[in-house]
């Protein structure tokens, strides 16, 4: 057998890979008299991705340190994070979490039987725990209570109550659960100082505070459930995770917001302490490397090339996701996961809806709506009044686009700026020019008639999808039929408001950044 690990060396694989730990010295002096008891929490919302494995090879670690380890399925938190996940799916999506969470660590060959599993509910409706929340709601602010949910609770316009209990309850599952740490990513970290805050005002000890970084997306922005581009999901099928790896944001040489080689930095390396990049002969051959820093070194130098490592974490990845694949392959998990999450053409719980109007729903979430980034722009060869675009909307190639902007926008007012593009249109000739997407823009309602393009808010990155509110989840449609015009009915209700933001139905497009907006054309249309 080998020899149990020193507290110095328990420490070492309980903190490596963290961005941050509040409460070292506490940690340390726990390691030198007992096993650390520490909790992870995930609530049970969209489908989990493979950026969940960034947690499961941390937990992995902690049982390597001797650690004794509690995930929770928060359930409740899902219901208050603005009905994330509706009260009638609950139970449908807390079972799928369960199924999936343990198969992810059975992948990557973590015991379950040392693992405890606990639903936020077996505990959370309790007489004593519903008294402490209305303890702590007592002393809590609500600038407080926003505040620490800024990162995590879904920010709206219009925010319930419910979001600014959130915060409040991840803060008394730290003394119900018994545990002296709580994990989680560094989105978390307002969450966790306001416990560290209010936990000793109800006479309860301040906890350790362990945090991941955040692991950018395939399209270089932070992997989001309701980004279907910067995401592959844990059932994906290989030609789709192909697909995906192939369009992600890996530039040559680029070591910055690069999903591809941070997943292969916190998942990859932890499990195996290795990785091989795999290349054909004439390009040098494999090489393996048995330390991260070298093959960041390699990347940022050109030594290795972005090809051959999308190829490589395909290979990888998919051997993580073959055991998933082949347990959610039976009827009954098929049935759970149809279930858990309907496709977006079904009508919602409780709303009306009939067997024969299902597919024919018209609503926002089918329109592939993206953050576009304007690479070049110049005047149609045949046509005054167009312009001819070559616009970065996330993929291995730009796409052209034809814009009927030439007597609104200034040539140099396009160029390099970032636009909102509709990319699901079917590919229409303009004037023997192929457009393969449509520029959204804000449109005054008088004469003489004024155009904006909408603007992301600042920061987005090309690729970023964006969405109406409300309407996060879903698969937009392939490719929209012009017979069927979806495009055209949603259109109908699309305007901007007295704030110049763009709404369909009084709900904001959105991207994780905020809200889309015209410069001032208030109460404009959109097309």
């Amino acid at each position: 057998m080998e020899p149990a690990p020193s507290p110095q060396e328990k420490y070492q694989l309980i903190t490596r890979n963290l961005q941050e730990v509040l409460g070292e010295d506490k940690l340390m002096a726990i390691l030198k008299e007992r096993e650390l008891k520490i909790y992870w929490g995930t609530a049970t919302t969209g489908k989990p991705h493979m950026a969940y494995f960034v947690p499961m090879s941390k937990i992995a670690d902690f049982l390597k340190a001797g650690c004794e380890v509690t995930i929770l399925f928060a359930d409740l938190h899902a219901y208050l994070d603005n009905m994330k996940a509706p009260w009638e799916l609950l139970e449908l999506r807390t079972r799928y979490y369960e199924h999936v969470i343990k198969a992810m660590l059975e992948s990557i060959g973590v015991p379950l039987e040392k693992l405890r599993f606990v639903r936020g509910t077996d505990y959370q409706l309790s007489k004593e725990y519903t008294l402490d929340v209305y303890r702590l709601s007592s002393v809590v602010t609500q600038h407080d209570a926003k505040k620490a949910g800024a990162e995590v609770v879904k920010q709206v316009e219009h925010p319930l109550l419910s979001g600014l209990l959130y915060p409040g309850l991840q803060a008394l599952d730290e003394e119900y659960l018994k545990v002296d740490a709580q994990f989680g990513g560094v989105d978390q970290r307002k969450i966790f100082t306001f416990a560290e805050k209010y936990l000793p005002s109800l006479g309860y000890a301040k906890r350790i505070h362990l945090m991941n970084p955040m692991v950018p997306g395939l399209t270089g922005s932070k992997m989001s459930s309701s980004e279907e581009d910067s995401k592959i999901d844990l059932l994906d099928r290989k030609e789709d995770v192909k697909k995906k790896l192939k369009k992600a944001f890996c530039e040559p040489g680029n070591v910055e917001n690069n999903g591809v080689l941070s997943f292969i930095k916190h998942v990859l390396f932890p499990l195996k302490s290795e990785f091989v990049v795999l290349r054909e002969e004439k390009w040098g051959g494999n090489k393996t490397y048995t330390a991260y820093e070298a093959l960041e070194k390699d990347f940022a130098e050109q030594v290795v090339h972005p090809g051959d490592l999308k190829n490589s974490v395909e290979v990888a990845l998919n051997k993580l996701l073959d055991p998933i694949r082949e347990k959610f392959n039976c009827p009954e998990l098929k049935k759970l996961s149809s279930a858990a999450y309907p496709t977006p053409s079904k009508a919602k719980p409780g709303e009306k809806g009939t067997k024969n109007s299902e597919p024919e729903d018209v609503i926002p979430s089918r329109l592939d709506i993206r953050v576009g980034k304007v690479i070049s722009v110049e005047k149609h060869p045949d046509a005054d009044s167009l312009y001819v675009e070559k616009i970065d909307v996330g993929e291995a190639e730009p796409r052209t686009v034809v814009s009927g902007l030439v007597h609104f926008v200034p040539e140099e007012q396009l160029q390099d700026r970032l636009v909102v593009l509709l990319c699901n249109l079917k590919p229409q000739k303009m004037r023997g020019v192929e457009s393969q997407g449509m520029v959204l823009c804000a449109s005054s309602v008088g004469e003489p008639r004024q155009v904006e393009p909408l603007d992301p808010p600042a920061g987005c990155c090309a690729g970023e999808r964006v969405y109406v509110e409300g309407y996060e989840g879903g698969e937009p449609d392939e490719e929209l039929k012009p017979k069927k015009k979806v495009f055209e009915k949603l259109q109908a209700d699309f305007h901007i408001s007295e704030d110049c933001v763009a709404q369909w139905k009084q709900r904001n497009f959105l991207t994780k950044l905020g809200t889309v907006s015209c410069k001032s054309l208030k109460g404009g249309s959109i097309s």
